[in-house]
């Protein structure tokens, strides 16, 4: 069968970085006991009252076709949030449910790409980012975010990279996944002082933004001349602790989401209804239960902080969202990947090498924080004496 050129370099023709990962998981299921801080998958479960609501939906007759563009009290519900946490007056017309965050991602670049086209991204990145430009027949072009910067975006060589690549988009991501990093005003200015100028379409992943621990997270939407070329991707993932639901949304300026319609038309065709039921009443909770949801990482960032003080084998990058640390191990001698390989054979600890996510993590290994804070602290323990032996 001859595929598509499209489909088969969706990864570039290289890894698609998830290798670690599968090795800790085919460790599991041999019988080992393996302590996983790899994906951002919280370790509380979805609340049963939200299952709830999900199982009564379900009972009571949501289980047909759903409106592609979603339920309309969902998108009314979405629309009043982003209007509330960000200042940008948003309505339902500018809000499509989508089958997750990653499906509102994709919707976003097959708007913004025609097949050739660049797009830009920053490095170090979520792992579906390049893959996701790729499967729309665009062309990804990263742009590095140092370490030694916090890993903020590196403005001037964004600027460049704009103007050298002709690019039609570019994709953010604060607060970020992997490096926990929370954009400042000043970096979202100039963002979009470098969209306007290159006349660039601002995809803005948002689906941590619930999750900040330092600053205040700042939609780049909400700048002055941004809602009109800014689409924002949510989730009721990371937020919600709904991550298998798979309930997510596009927000965009609302000529453009009549297209984007047409286009979940001849791929979802819309949402299962008992899951958007289910995530309207998840979002009736309220910001409490938001911060509830976050609470544990916020606990356990704390503990790594402590954890890791006074000592050099691993250094923290000070994580100011999100659900990640992200450690340099350059101490080690070790790549990432052979320093994750080596804690896992070694330590039966399964951590993402920082190689993963893009070149300029390289020499790091991300942290999920996403198991119980007592087994959480041990590991981190576990891993500073393994470090130590490297250093």
């Amino acid at each position: 069968m001859r595929l598509s050129n499209t489909l088969t370099q969706i990864t570039g023709g290289g890894s698609d970085g998830w290798e670690l990962f599968i090795k800790a998981r085919k460790m599991i299921a041999e019988g080992r006991d393996v302590t996983e801080l790899t994906i951002g998958e919280h370790d509380i479960k979805t609340d049963t009252r939200i299952l709830e609501a999900m199982h009564g939906a379900a009972l009571g007759g949501a289980t047909g076709y759903a409106m592609v563009p979603g339920i309309d009290p969902l998108r009314t519900a979405v629309a009043e949030r982003l209007t509330h946490r960000t200042g940008v007056r948003t309505a339902l017309d500018n809000v499509l449910i989508t089958a997750g965050g990653q499906a509102a991602l994709f919707a976003a670049f097959r708007a913004a790409l025609d097949a050739g086209d660049s797009a830009l991204y920053i490095d170090p990145y979520y792992a579906t980012y390049p893959g996701t430009i790729r499967s729309v027949g665009g062309v990804p072009v990263a742009v590095t975010a140092p370490a030694e910067n916090g890993f903020q975006p590196d403005i001037d060589a964004l600027d460049k990279a704009a103007a050298t690549s002709g690019a039609k988009a570019l994709l953010i991501n604060s607060p970020n996944n992997p490096t926990g990093a929370v954009y400042t005003r000043d970096t979202l200015e100039r963002l979009a002082q470098i969209a306007h100028k290159h006349d660039l379409i601002v995809i803005s992943d948002e689906v941590y933004d619930t999750q900040v621990w330092e600053g205040a997270h700042l939609s780049i939407r909400a700048l002055e001349g941004m809602a009109e070329r800014t689409f924002v991707v949510g989730s009721m993932s990371k937020s919600h602790a709904m991550t298998g639901s798979r309930v997510g949304w596009l927000v965009g300026p609302a000529h453009a989401m009549g297209h984007v319609t047409n286009l979940l038309t001849n791929t979802n065709y819309g949402v299962a209804g008992f899951t958007q039921q289910a995530a309207l009443f998840a979002l009736g909770l309220g910001e409490t239960f938001e911060e509830e949801i976050a609470a544990p990482f916020k606990r356990r960032r704390a503990l790594a902080q402590a954890a890791l003080k006074g000592q050099n084998a691993l250094r923290l990058s000070p994580p100011s969202g999100a659900m990640y640390l992200m450690l340099d191990i350059r101490a080690s001698g070790l790549t990432g990947d052979a320093f994750a390989d080596r804690l896992l054979t070694e330590r039966a600890i399964a951590v993402m090498p920082g190689e993963s996510f893009g070149t300029a993590a390289a020499g790091h290994v991300r942290v999920a924080m996403t198991i119980p804070d007592a087994p959480f602290e041990a590991a981190l323990k576990e891993m500073v004496a393994f470090g130590a032996t490297l250093a």
